[in-house]
């Protein structure tokens, strides 16, 4: 296979949706930092006005963790082992990105339940990427990347089944 068209594990970003700011989402970021093994959660904040949830425009809404390279496929190892190696095809959107949720944190390997914090779910996001993407987002000299260069929802389930081991549905 031609080096350039090796699909790579880009990055995977957790997210914790709270709803609003407190002793929640104070809850939430610790429990992500020991979800991704002490890295640093930042805020998420609402980006515009919604009355009928009682938000404004700037609220701390969420919490989320980017994770890159080894830590991010521990990670990813485990989040996948709480869903028992099972993803379903629609889960996979048309760039070869994969979004799944994780109903309880305590599925989760390794971490046991705690009654200070509640119960909460997480999302998990994985981007997936091929050497010379960053040609289309530079800042000098950006240019389009070719149609076969980019990333298929079929490239992007062939790579989970055979690098994760994971079954779609």
């Amino acid at each position: 296979m031609n080096k350039m068209q090796e699909i790579l594990l880009d990055k995977v970003t957790v997210n914790i949706g709270v709803g609003q700011p407190g002793d929640d989402l104070e809850s939430a970021k610790g429990l992500l930092s020991r979800l991704a093994n002490g890295n640093t959660p930042v805020e998420t904040h609402a980006r515009r006005r919604q009355p009928v949830f009682k938000l404004r425009q700037g609220m701390a809404i969420g919490t989320k963790v980017t994770l890159r390279g080894d830590s991010a496929k521990t990670f990813l190892d485990k989040a996948l082992a709480a869903k028992r190696k099972v993803l379903k095809s629609s889960n996979f959107d048309k760039q070869g990105n994969v979004s799944f949720g994780i109903h309880e944190y305590i599925d989760f390997p390794g971490i046991k339940y705690d009654p200070s914090i509640p119960m909460f779910g997480f999302d998990v996001c994985i981007s997936l990427t091929r050497p010379g993407k960053r040609v289309s987002i530079r800042k000098l000299r950006s240019a389009r990347i070719g149609k076969r260069h980019r990333i298929t929802k079929d490239e992007a389930i062939e790579f989970v089944k055979n690098i994760f081991d994971v079954k779609i549905e």
